[in-house]
């Protein structure tokens, strides 16, 4: 007797939609090109380098931009920082469960039985009535008394370095560059909220509006918000607003020009991850200067 078992509904790095096998999702994806642009495949050139130093592979991408229209104008080329292959999953794994973690708020609170109202009187006699001794109505063991146990403030925030949560990021993009579409610059395409117009623009793009999306951009305009913030399977993403778990939930990813450029700066493999920790050395001398002419200004 065979015992029949449900897929199940976790986000990881390998059973996300957009991590399966690269040779059936690039046919999914070149198939669903194909039928709605009635044009043959973009062509991915993908090469990678290692860093013996810091055993950090280099993803270089050639990816092609497609205008508003949905015709290639040119190419881009996405260079991100990758994970090894033996530490990826980990790597990726760990800067998601500490997404999740840190969006906890741990409010959940319960009431004991000292802190639930009443029960200061003995509800009755002790004998001679047949009956269990009670000495109050705030006992666990009554509706409405206390609860043994229960769920009370907790800060469930992890820490996790600076330098790994980006490269879970940027492994995770890097690893999705099969599933990636860029876009020219179309903030000012839209000029008044139309969400038939964006959904005609999704499929121009060869973007199926029932597949999970993501969009980055540098900058949302009020009309493309509100053109596409009724479509329910998609997310408009900024660079503040980039994170992990929305990259592993989608099945398709969509950058504009200026977000390539962001990524390529930020997460790329030629960034020097010095110069944030020389602007938080910054941030805190000025800090300091300003406490200092604060209580000179006191005295």
């Amino acid at each position: 007797m065979s015992a029949t078992t449900t897929p199940s509904s976790s986000i990881s790095f390998f059973s996300s939609s957009i991590f399966l096998s690269a040779s059936r999702h690039h046919h999914h994806s070149a198939s669903l090109l194909c039928k709605t642009t009635h044009k043959r495949p973009p062509q991915f050139a993908l090469t990678s380098t290692t860093s013996t130093k810091a055993l950090i592979r280099s993803e270089l991408a050639t990816i092609p931009i497609l205008s508003f229209e949905g015709t290639q104008v040119g190419s881009t080329t996405l260079n991100l920082k990758s994970a090894p292959l033996d530490t990826a999953r980990s790597v990726v794994h760990r800067g998601l469960t500490t997404d999740l973690r840190n969006r906890r708020r741990g409010t959940a609170s319960t009431l004991t039985r000292s802190e639930v109202r009443g029960g200061g009187v003995k509800p009755y006699p002790q004998k001679k009535t047949g009956r269990a001794r009670r000495g109050s109505q705030r006992t666990p063991l009554r509706p409405g008394g206390g609860v043994v146990f229960g769920p009370k403030p907790k800060d469930w925030s992890v820490k996790i370095n600076k330098k790994e949560k980006k490269l879970a990021i940027s492994t995770a993009i890097s690893s999705a560059v099969e599933n990636t579409i860029v876009v020219e610059n179309f903030e000012d395409k839209f000029e008044k909220p139309k969400t038939k117009e964006f959904i005609a623009l999704m499929r121009r793009w060869g973007l199926d509006p029932k597949e999970k999306s993501v969009f980055l951009m540098t900058e949302v305009s009020d009309n493309v918000r509100l053109s596409s913030r009724n479509i329910g399977t998609l997310k408009m993403l900024t660079p503040r607003t980039l994170n992990l778990f929305d990259i592993l939930d989608s099945e398709k990813l969509v950058f504009t020009s200026g977000a390539v450029e962001f990524l390529n700066e930020r997460y790329g493999f030629d960034y020097n991850d010095e110069d944030d920790e020389e602007e938080e050395e910054l941030a805190e001398e000025v800090g300091e200067e300003g406490l200092e002419g604060e209580e000179k200004s006191d005295d």
